[in-house]
């Protein structure tokens, strides 16, 4: 069985083809959606050896004169000096304006390979071939791209749809529980933001989820998919209502930071930045205490941390500072109102927030 989301954004709209076994099928959905033959596979060390020559294989079958780079696993890679190597090897591949970047990897990958693709020759195709969970329900799909800074994470890069995105769910198979866990925050976070009824069927199903089943996590990557569809495709750059999907994290984004990039995965960082901003719902937007329980109990359940009391709070606020999201040097959150319900944009005293920290890391 495979699922078909759509990101409806007039002539770059795109397919995001979710199921068992699609990466067979891979040659045959770039046949249909790429203009040239020549193409360039970017993944890091580690899926290079699971799945990177499976992959040269399926193209090359399929008439493509395909080359590739690997980078080194971890958030580390999306740096300048990772980007030049990339572009280096985009010009030996002999790439073109109808050529293709291909991103099979987690979300440092798709981010990097996704910036190299929108500012190579000014822009060339992107195919993105996510294999952790947290890639194929949101760093994938969306058209965000990325590089860091040591300030800061994301702090250059650019808005460039894929092609299409292929979601194999047997790929999950060979991630690492912690991976798998990460995954599920961001798919914790589409229930907040947007689906009560998805957040309960999360609530319910989440056995079944960590134990791999295969229509369980079609089915969550296919609801995940289509909220995140929905609101690309009412606000594709971020100008309003797309801030929502950055419930979490303003403070994600500054314990990676703070902590070093590693220490937390990027999910573990959204759970404790989800859990974070439902105490300060509660306080600021009347979330019920009952739901903003809820949250905390479905993100310790999925495995996630909660709270980082080995992280200074002044060090935090700091790093906070610099977040994309904030407008005229204030920081702004998106805060939630009921599970299923959001507000972006929402500005909080330096006092609550302090306050709240450090009664979380009680």
């Amino acid at each position: 069985m495979s699922l078909e989301v759509r990101v409806e954004l007039g002539a770059r709209s795109y397919p995001i083809n979710i199921g068992a076994g699609l990466l067979e099928r891979v040659g045959e959905f770039a046949m249909s959606r790429l203009p040239g033959k020549r193409v360039l596979l970017i993944s890091d060390e580690t899926v290079d050896r699971l799945y990177g020559e499976r992959a040269l294989r399926l193209f090359r079958a399929a008439g493509f004169d395909i080359a590739s780079a690997s980078v080194s696993a971890g958030e580390g890679s999306k740096s300048v000096e990772q980007l030049e190597n990339l572009y280096s090897a985009a010009v030996r591949a002999g790439l073109d304006r109808k050529s293709a970047i291909v991103a099979l990897g987690g979300g440092v990958v798709g981010d990097l390979a996704g910036f190299l693709a929108a500012s190579f020759l000014r822009g060339v195709r992107l195919v993105q071939i996510p294999t952790t969970l947290l890639a194929m329900v949101d760093s994938a799909v969306g058209g965000k791209t990325g590089i860091n800074l040591p300030e800061g994470k994301n702090l250059v890069g650019a808005f460039h749809q894929p092609a299409f995105v292929l979601c194999d769910t047997d790929l999950l198979k060979s991630l690492p529980a912690r991976e798998r866990a990460a995954g599920l925050a961001e798919v914790i976070k589409y229930g907040v933001i947007r689906d009560p009824d998805f957040f309960r069927y999360l609530e319910t199903h989440l056995d079944a989820i960590q134990r791999g089943e295969s229509e369980a996590l079609s089915q969550i990557i296919a609801r995940s998919c289509a909220i995140k569809a929905d609101v690309v495709s009412a606000d594709e750059q971020e100008a309003g209502e797309r801030a929502i999907l950055n419930f979490g994290h303003t403070l994600a984004h500054a314990i990676e930071n703070v902590a070093g990039y590693g220490a937390y995965l990027h999910g573990e960082a959204v759970g404790i930045g989800m859990v974070y901003a439902a105490r300060v719902s509660v306080r600021e937007r009347g979330l019920s205490q009952e739901e903003a329980k809820r949250i905390e109990d479905l993100v310790r359940r999925a495995g996630l941390p909660t709270a980082a009391p080995e992280l200074s709070w002044p060090a935090l606020r700091e790093a906070m500072g610099v977040d994309k999201k904030n407008a005229e040097g204030k920081l702004r959150f998106v805060l939630a109102e009921r599970i299923g319900q959001v507000a972006f944009g929402c500005s909080v005293s330096d006092s609550v927030l302090e306050e709240i920290w450090h009664a979380g890391c009680e």
